[in-house]
């Protein structure tokens, strides 16, 4: 494993640990009309793809283990680069399905 490996899994745990604390119990339209709760979960979304995106890069053999992370990647380029085309009144309903 290579040396940075430990900190980005962690990096990844933890920020995926305050997605699920802050938003559980949360009805969608509670998370909808917080702009501020919104913009913390989709901040730590970033910290997760790039943390991946860094594994990725340092070690491949540990990022492959990890069910879709190239899907985590791209999430992350979407929150990062396609900022303008993100509707969140759109994206939560269809990941509810």
């Amino acid at each position: 494993m290579h040396p940075r490996a430990p900190k980005l899994l962690e990096d990844i745990r933890s920020a995926a640990d305050f997605v699920k604390t802050a938003t559980d119990g949360l009805a969608l339209q509670q998370f909808k009309q917080n702009r501020m709760l919104r913009q913390a979960v989709e901040r730590n979304f970033e910290i997760i793809g790039e943390a991946m995106r860094r594994l990725e890069k340092d070690d491949p053999d540990t990022a492959a283990r990890i069910t879709d992370y190239r899907r985590i990647i791209a999430f992350r380029n979407v929150l990062i680069h396609g900022y303008d085309v993100i509707d969140p009144r759109h994206r939560l309903e269809r990941g509810r399905g």
